[in-house]
């Protein structure tokens, strides 16, 4: 026998509450996927924009980025030591 919410002085059915608990599940489920798919979007845009700063950098000075890549390294190397 199916239990409502009436008899608790109320005339919402437990059927009805459950529905609309499963309707925002689905609607929350539904935007945190969308906003998961803008986030990858975002990143391999950032990672683009790096790459391409990155290989700009080795053409036009490549000294300059080798001595901030060994820089680089230094502070990883000094920070994994510790």
């Amino acid at each position: 026998m199916a239990a409502s919410a009436s008899q608790y002085g109320t005339s919402t059915s437990l059927d009805d509450i459950k529905g609309k608990a499963k309707q925002t599940f689905d609607e929350a489920s539904d935007r945190a996927q969308e906003l998961a798919g803008q986030a990858r979007q975002q990143v391999g845009d950032v990672a683009g924009n790096v790459k391409g700063a990155i290989d700009k950098s080795v053409k036009d000075q490549p000294i300059a980025t080798l001595a901030m890549a060994a820089a680089v390294g230094f502070v990883i190397g000094a920070l994994w030591k510790s």
